[in-house]
């Protein structure tokens, strides 16, 4: 993890890895900030949905207990909404730098769309 100080706050980028290992030991929550048709047609196993279309600082859940990484594609859209999250006072922030693509190109699983039968199912990609 990189830590970035902004005139707003830090802001921590994280890399898959990261996030995947907390994940696992059960540490953070996975704020996905892609649109709905994103996130249904593949996205990371547990995230939750909150796009950026409708994105409050607000309604996000507390951190007490779990630590709150957000993540769209490719990384612009994440860090725009966790900058929004630093004006509104919330820290720490933190979101997986690169997205969505650098979760994929790390070879870890996700949910996908089965084009044979329209169906979800997990994806496990090569060399995991």
């Amino acid at each position: 993890m990189k830590t970035e100080e902004t005139d707003k706050g830090r802001l921590e980028h994280w890399t898959p890895q990261d996030l995947a290992e907390a994940f696992a030991r059960n540490e953070v929550a996975i704020i996905d900030v892609r649109t709905p048709q994103e996130y249904s047609f593949e996205h990371i196993n547990g995230a939750l949905l909150a796009p950026l279309a409708t994105f409050e600082p607000r309604n996000l859940p507390s951190q007490q207990g779990k630590r709150l990484v957000l993540h769209c594609g490719s990384g612009l859209r994440s860090r725009r909404v966790a900058e929004a999250c630093l004006a509104a006072g919330i820290s720490p922030v933190a979101h997986l730098e690169g997205g969505f693509g650098a979760w994929k190109a790390a070879k870890l699983p996700y949910m996908a769309i089965d084009p044979a039968t329209g169906g979800i199912k997990r994806v496990e990609p090569a060399g995991t």
